[in-house]
């Protein structure tokens, strides 16, 4: 819990099977420190793995048919294409592709034809499918053909949910469509999920608005992510590197987060995680999601020791680590076994693992010694060597390990990183185009796409008079004519709703 810059109280429980106890759990422990605060608290953050969990299990999705406009063009690769086979199965297979689309620069690539529509949207009543998410090529330079299939379908079958994938995607129809796929998928889901946390607050007493995080290190309303659950793959790790900027007072850094089961290492650009510049992977289906460049060790506190300490992980006990590890009276040695029989942590009973041998202690920390160093050394960038921030509840096991790459930093609450990153994230958009300098000027073009990019952040929940440009990145199309330049620009703003209610210096 924030107040301003002020850390009131934190708590950390273990993961619970349904969505609502945890948060009970969570919340009981911090209000309890505070009696009677929950009626100054004026916003709640959450983060959420609810739906990267739905996708990487496949759980939880919804059949959805795959509406593409792209036709003459397109028919080779149809949606799904290049799906693993199980999820490509959860999702069913209706697929349609009809003409429409257009060009690169915006100028239709085929006249939708009313009587493809017709002929989709009788076979979806026929199908009885729930959802659908339609694309079509360049939509983000033109949405024109998606917004007017969509609304075909919405008038014909008022029930049916519908993602469009300009709304979600970057350029590149494939990845771009299948975002919108998955995030379809998810609509019901995300419906039971938002309205979990909205019974989990209402049940504590909190009767006031809450966000959740997306994967760009910003914030969205719960409405907002009811329509868009897609948004926030990857948001976990991406809240740990906004929370360590915060904790740390960094821009620039290297951050560690060590869980349970992996640790995850990304590098922070101007307060904000550096995003991939390379397609992403969510369960297996290629996205062009903003998501942060990441490297996922399988590395954690509950990771898995094996062969005298040679072999750490890739298996973890995860949240049962004290339940089945060494120190807590089970059988399984792992990682935190390791650093509580070598004295660096206090945690269970350090009797019960007096047994484990020099030889493996010393192996297994010089193997996970040798995964740390070879992760940060990835992720670093240029010439100047950048600090270290450790966050997470596992940062023991990589303070001694880490302690000769560079400035090491533990900021104070550092366990909660992740939860600090939620609650000081700022509402964000981006907007995407394709332009010719040679025709509109740079200047216009600039323009042009920033206004977009905020009129998205004050969509999503951002007070219009706050947002700003947080980053612009031109990219220059080679062999294209007219100086054409792929131009994408990220806004950010304050919290809207709450800017002429809250107190000075009081956020929750």
């Amino acid at each position: 819990m924030l107040a301003g810059g002020e850390v009131l109280a934190t708590a950390k429980v273990l993961t619970t099977e349904d969505v609502s106890s945890g948060i009970l759990g969570a919340l009981e422990v911090v209000l309890a420190e505070r009696p009677g605060l929950e009626r100054q608290v004026q916003a709640v953050m959450l983060g959420t793995t609810q739906f990267t969990n739905a996708v990487a299990e496949r759980r939880q999705l919804a059949e959805v048919a795959a509406v593409r406009a792209a036709l003459p063009s397109g028919r080779g690769l149809p949606p799904k294409v290049d799906w693993p086979e199980d999820i490509a199965a959860c999702l069913g297979a209706n697929t349609y592709l009809v003409k429409g689309g257009t060009l690169y620069d915006g100028w239709p690539l085929a006249d939708i034809e009313d009587r493809e529509i017709d002929s989709v949207i009788a076979d979806l009543k026929a199908a009885k499918v729930r959802a659908v998410a339609v694309s079509a090529a360049f939509s983000p330079m033109n949405p024109a053909s998606e917004i007017a299939i969509g609304e075909r379908i919405q008038a014909a079958i008022p029930e049916m949910r519908i993602s469009l994938s300009h709304k979600i995607g970057r350029l590149g129809i494939l990845e771009r469509e299948n975002a919108a796929l998955l995030n379809a998928s998810l609509l019901d889901f995300a419906d039971s999920v938002v309205a979990s946390f909205t019974d989990a607050l209402q049940r504590r007493g909190l009767g006031c608005p809450f966000f959740i995080s997306q994967n760009d290190g910003t914030l969205m309303e719960a409405d907002f992510a009811r329509r868009f659950p897609a948004l926030t793959f990857a948001s976990g790790p991406t809240n740990s590197l906004r929370g360590a900027a915060r904790l740390a007072g960094v821009k620039d850094a290297i951050v560690v987060d060590i869980g349970g089961t992996t640790s995850d290492i990304g590098a922070l650009r101007g307060g904000f995680p550096r995003e991939s510049s390379t397609h992403t992977e969510v369960g297996g289906v290629r996205t062009n999601f903003r998501m942060p460049d990441l490297l996922t060790l399988a590395l954690g506190g509950g990771s898995l020791v094996h062969e005298g300490g040679v072999q750490v992980g890739p298996h973890s006990l995860g949240h049962k680590l004290v339940r089945d590890g060494l120190a807590f009276g089970g059988e399984a040695m792992t990682a935190t076994d390791i650093l509580v029989a070598a004295g660096r942590m206090r945690i269970g009973d350090p009797a019960l693992v007096r047994h484990i041998a020099p030889k493996t202690i010393a192996a297994a920390t010089g193997e996970m010694r040798r995964m740390l160093l070879a992760g940060v050394e990835r992720m670093q960038s240029g010439s100047a060597e950048l600090p270290i921030v450790l966050v997470g509840g596992g940062v023991a096991l990589a303070a001694e390990p880490l302690a000769d790459a560079g400035e090491i930093l533990i900021p104070k609450h550092s366990e909660v990183a992740n939860a600090i990153g939620a609650a000081v994230a700022q509402i964000g958009a981006e907007a995407e185009r394709l332009l010719a300098y040679d025709r509109i000027g740079r200047q216009q073009a600039l323009e042009q796409v920033r206004a977009e990019a905020m009129r998205k952040a004050v969509q999503a929940g951002a007070d219009p008079a706050t947002v700003r440009v947080a980053d612009v990145e031109e990219t220059s199309i080679s062999y294209m004519a007219d100086n054409m330049t792929r131009l994408r620009i990220k806004a950010v703003g304050e919290i809207g709703r709450l800017k002429t209610q809250r107190p000075a210096k009081e956020t929750a």
